[in-house]
């Protein structure tokens, strides 16, 4: 049911069964690596190129989250997913070697909660019964096309972010145990001027601003009717503005309860420059950290939105400003929600 004009109510209680996370090298020293169900030692994972490398962590996730659950791969209706790299062909190749019925998405690191409102609207719609949504990034794959090869040694400024390495994936199902997805709201693309690629997380912050203020006006509920409200990778410097910006319209959001993935998935001695960025960011913080923490009774209401700079390498070239998207899903636990 779509309640103002940007949000979506699931009614049919869509919920998420299993998830499968897969993390490299970096990512095991961060600081939260219980995270995971798969951990690489290496960027190349027995590849012959980052790109392929890519390419398998998005297999994995998938494997992982039909292996964890009762299902087989030939129940899977639908797989939905995309990432940063052109024409999105790690996901592509993935879905290839899956041999599902495929729609490939892109809205940069908007693309995990992109993909999870689909997922949820169809199943709530009863246009399928199962369906995987995840995402992926690969930093060196990401380097490589969005700025300077990793052994060029390019230096960044503190505003830069550091895109992780990993895929998140989760198995959406009409009927089983689990987190249920109980909402979605579709962000507007926002554009304030800026043009720095360096400062993605700035770029972001007007986009996830609308659409948390959407969220709550088109739901009629508090920011407190959440445990937390989780953005994608808006980091230290858009978390920080965000939140300044919330706080002047009227949405005090206190700040424990105002968390970013990609402050989150590292710790603080990493050099990550301002924090973790790409579309697995908020996919594998989201499912293997706070999905497990509403499996363990620990919160029961979140709020996920993720944000993506949709700009190109030619865009940047050609100084053009970098637009930015937001969607947000609430996840919740429960049978009684709605």
């Amino acid at each position: 049911m779509l309640t103002g004009h940007q949000t979506w109510i699931f009614h049919n209680k869509p919920r998420i069964i299993e998830t499968g996370t897969v993390g490299g090298p970096f990512e095991a020293q961060g600081n939260i690596p219980y995270a995971f169900d798969i951990l690489h030692e290496d960027m190349w994972i027995n590849q012959d190129s980052f790109e392929k490398a890519h390419q398998v962590l998005m297999e994995q996730a998938c494997q992982v989250a039909i292996k964890k659950s009762s299902i087989e791969k030939e129940q899977v209706d639908f797989f939905i997913s995309g990432d940063l790299i052109n024409q999105i062909t790690p996901t592509t190749f993935a879905a290839r070697t899956m041999g599902l019925p495929y729609l490939g998405l892109f809205n940069a690191c908007a693309t995990s909660t992109e993909s999870l409102a689909l997922s949820a609207a169809i199943i709530n719609g009863n246009g399928a019964n199962y369906i995987l949504s995840g995402t992926s990034s690969h930093n060196a794959s990401a380097e490589r096309q969005f700025r300077y090869p990793t052994e060029y040694g390019g230096q960044k400024p503190p505003t830069a972010q550091w895109t992780v390495t990993g895929a998140g994936c989760a198995l959406v199902a009409k009927e089983g145990n689990g987190p249920i997805i109980t909402s979605a709201t579709i962000g507007k693309v926002v554009d304030l001027g800026m043009t720095d690629p360096f400062n993605m997380g700035g770029a972001m912050v007007p986009a996830a601003v609308d659409t948390i203020e959407t969220h709550l006006k088109e739901r009629n509920i508090d920011h407190s009717y959440y445990d937390l409200i989780i953005t994608g990778d808006l980091a230290r410097i858009g978390r920080e503005v965000s939140l300044d910006l919330l706080h002047k319209r009227g949405i005090n959001i206190p700040e424990e309860k105002y968390v970013d993935c990609g402050l989150t998935i590292y710790k603080e001695d990493q050099p990550v420059f301002a924090g973790g960025s790409g579309p697995a960011c908020s996919a594998i913080v989201a499912y293997g950290h706070f999905v497990k923490m509403i499996r363990e009774g620990k919160i029961n209401r979140i709020l996920v939105v993720a944000t993506g700079a949709l700009h190109s390498p030619l865009s940047v070239n050609q100084g053009d400003s970098i637009p930015g998207i937001a969607h947000a899903v609430s996840i919740e636990s429960g049978s009684d929600v709605l």
